[in-house]
């Protein structure tokens, strides 16, 4: 019978795979960096030649990498969904806009009910934190701020989920969002209307989770994405009657 012996696994092996699963599992992101050789050796409890193999397998598998006088990091596992010629057409068209938010709100939707299920206790007290940091914005009235915190508390949301295909894929979508692709969501944050009624939907959303309310929750994710989509698509029909106002007086003007 082709039967080998089983062998315990090697220590450079066994600190691959854990440096790995936390990669994996999001915890190690891209471009951040790991701890310097000897306290990494420490926390590992192996020797520092076993995690300079290790960091060297790891680098030639494309997951880390070395910036000369400043250590290892993490390499960009995540790269770009799209190519950038597609990213250019997104930008250009309103319709990639609207069904993205349609994507994020059946996806996000699932993360949602999923948190509620699955979090730990400890991503549920980084949520909340988030949503403490989104509070004080919003008090200080800085929509920079809490544009920015709002995506990082949807992103924890996912990360809650505790599905590794779904968080990664999502960080390549939220990046896209973050560099103004599909839209700038400083349009919604610059109104205080929208931020009052965009703050109490993340303090539902945040509330259901606590809960443990995976579809009150799911619900709760989808009802904030449905007002993102109507408060953009008034926008967009604001400035589009704008335009044709600007263009007739124009024309008025001309005669």
């Amino acid at each position: 019978m082709p039967f080998q012996p089983v062998t315990p696994e090697r220590l450079p092996a066994a600190v691959s795979r854990q440096i790995e699963k936390l990669i994996l599992r999001g915890i190690l992101r891209p471009g951040e960096r790991l701890p310097a050789e000897r306290d990494l050796a420490e926390k590992l409890g192996v020797s520092r030649p076993s995690v300079r193999e290790a960091v060297t397998d790891l680098q030639d598998k494309g997951l880390l990498t070395t910036r000369a006088g400043a250590g290892i990091y993490v390499a960009d596992v995540l790269g770009s969904a799209f190519s950038d010629a597609l990213i250019r057409l997104f930008a250009d068209h309103d319709e990639a806009v609207f069904d993205y938010i349609s994507f994020r709100r059946d996806l996000e939707g699932l993360a949602a009910q999923r948190a509620a299920q699955f979090a730990s206790d400890t991503d549920l007290q980084v949520i909340q934190a988030l949503m403490d940091k989104m509070e004080a914005a919003h008090r200080k009235t800085n929509p920079a701020d809490e544009a920015r915190i709002d995506a990082e508390f949807h992103m924890a949301i996912i990360e809650a989920s505790h599905n590794v295909i779904m968080l990664h894929m999502m960080r390549s979508m939220f990046q896209l969002m973050r560099e103004g692709v599909f839209y700038n969501r400083m349009v919604m944050f610059k109104r205080r209307t929208t931020r009052d009624t965009l703050l109490g939907q993340h303090r539902v959303i945040n509330a259901a989770l606590k809960a443990r309310e995976p579809d009150g929750a799911r619900k709760a994710v989808e009802a904030h994405l449905s007002y993102v989509e109507q408060s953009l698509a008034d926008h967009k029909k604001a400035e589009r009657n704008e335009r044709v106002a600007r263009q007739r007086f124009e024309h008025e003007r001309s005669r």
